[in-house]
């Protein structure tokens, strides 16, 4: 197994607490139940692993859900993705809107200016000269489209929207049937908006539940990214009828509150998959295909909590942990090799084996489609566990010692001895396995990981009892060089047994 992992390069993927990273829980705004969260929990992590991110641990916990990424590098970015969690809506574009100037008032006497809370009620509707139409697209030149522009291709905005604060992401989600206003780019601050419709068409809500996968692509003909999606068969129908009513104008796809892209209509049937075209970049075109792909979720999640944890102290407590783990490796040999001289070799030589053996194992589930990550209480399953394969050793040389005291040689006692000592390691390794069993299925988070690792060791031991010690003790036992040594001889180390009457 150590072998193999050096080979191929693997090694254990180390958790967010050793190696540091990003985690973040979530919680939905109603309650659901516990399969409804699960969903959400499997559409994150469709969300994480196409962002490229590795390992992700996505759990959910109670009523929340809980994201680990460890490792990455770029939290914000990644923070900013997976915090989308609205539901993806399709709004025709009706207009543009001018930046947000909240209506203020003087008094005369103090000089105070005071600013007015916005109109209250429905939008307004946008003016003749300032709404997208399909006349204003040209079928056989459509990079010149321009929507609404003047002269000098400025694009035109609506000025009664003004004093129309843009909608918030709350409020997006509960305006499906009504016009909102949002940002054409967020990056830009007090920018012009888009004034937007409802995201229905003949009575129904459209969501992102329509796209069934999206991805990015470069075009060899223009040498520009592109975005592919396919739709559902249910979706492709009324998308179809959402083509043929925005037809020569823009749609926006509306993700909490942001419009993601806003593409021009060229077709008035999509077959059931489109394209779609900007000034994307590799990364942009990528990010959109994700957003497209995952941005539904069945329900929406506020964050709890964020914590990024730094490297230097992942780095902390994986030293921490090692540290741990070598000193009490190191006393529990320098004990053994004491008390039982040469067999204590055998024990030091029984741990190696059993810590190359886990070494790799671990690193092949790591490489797997598992994904098993190493945390630091994982680390301290394996800690115990020595404890639980030294136990093995010590049943089986106490046996020995009762083999010698009825007047058995060393040759004949360890094969007689094991096969009564193996019944009591299984018995008192199955007790251990049983235990973490019960402690996995039941608990929650990093004690999971403490129980997985300590399951694994306890397993492990099973087998190298059976055919790592038991055969490496027959072979001592026939060595005069090992039985007879005069300081760290088997025979020194069983010293005690002869000394009984």
């Amino acid at each position: 197994m150590l072998g193999l992992a050096l080979g191929l390069g693997w090694s254990p993927h180390l958790g967010l607490d050793l190696e540091g990273g990003l985690s973040v829980v979530y919680q939905p705004v109603r309650k659901v139940d516990t399969a409804t969260l699960q969903n959400v929990a499997n559409i994150m992590s469709q969300r994480v692993n196409a962002l490229g991110v590795s390992q992700p641990n996505i759990t959910t916990q109670g009523a929340d859900v809980v994201v680990q990424l460890p490792g990455v590098k770029n939290a914000s970015e990644i923070l900013k993705t997976i915090g989308t969690t609205a539901e993806l809506y399709f709004r025709p574009v009706l207009c543009n809107a001018a930046p947000y100037q909240p209506t203020t008032e003087t008094n005369t006497k103090t000089k105070k200016v005071t600013t007015l809370p916005p109109p209250k009620g429905a939008l307004p509707k946008c003016g003749s000269a300032y709404l997208y139409s399909s006349s204003q697209y040209n079928a056989s030149d459509p990079a010149a489209y321009c929507g609404p522009c003047n002269s000098s291709g400025q694009p035109l905005y609506d000025p009664s929207f003004t004093k129309y604060p843009t909608t918030t992401p709350a409020q997006d989600q509960v305006d499906v049937t009504k016009d909102i206003i949002l940002p054409q780019n967020p990056a830009v601050p007090n920018g012009l908006r888009y004034v937007l419709g409802p995201s229905t068409i003949n009575g129904k809500v459209v969501t992102g539940s329509i796209i069934k996968s999206a991805y990015s692509q470069l075009d060899p003909t223009k040498n520009t990214w592109v975005v592919v999606f396919n739709l559902t068969s249910s979706g492709s129908k009324t998308f179809d009828d959402i083509a043929s009513a925005t037809y020569g104008t823009l749609l926006a796809d509306d993700l909490d509150g942001t419009v993601e892209s806003a593409p021009i209509i060229e077709a008035m049937t999509f077959n059931g998959s489109g394209e779609i075209s900007g000034n994307f970049t590799q990364q942009t075109a990528t990010t959109l295909g994700q957003l497209l792909t995952y941005g539904s979720l069945p329900v929406t999640l506020v964050q709890q909590t964020a914590q990024i944890v730094s490297p230097s102290l992942g780095k902390s407590s994986l030293h921490a942990g090692l540290l741990a783990g070598l000193l009490g490796l190191l006393l529990v040999m320098l004990y053994t090799i004491a008390y039982y001289r040469a067999l204590g070799i055998v024990v030091v030589l029984g741990l190696v084996t059993t810590a190359a053996f886990i070494y790799g194992l671990i690193s092949a589930l790591g490489a797997s489609s598992l994904g098993l990550t190493l945390d630091l209480s994982g680390v301290t399953g394996l800690i115990v566990s020595v404890g639980i394969t030294v136990d093995s050793y010590v049943v089986y040389f106490e046996r020995l010692k009762d083999e010698v005291r009825s007047g058995r040689s060393i040759r004949a006692a360890v094969d007689r001895g094991f096969r009564s000592a193996y019944r009591t390691i299984l018995s008192a390794d199955a007790v251990s396995f049983i235990g973490a069993l019960v402690l996995w299925v039941l608990s929650v988070g990093a004690v999971r990981g403490f129980a997985f690792m300590l399951g694994i060791s306890t397993l492990v031991d099973v087998v190298t009892a059976y055919v790592f010690t038991r055969p490496l003790v027959i072979l001592l036992g026939r060595n005069r060089i090992f039985t007879e040594a005069k300081h760290l001889g088997v025979a020194r180390g069983l010293a005690q047994a002869r000394t009984v009457p």
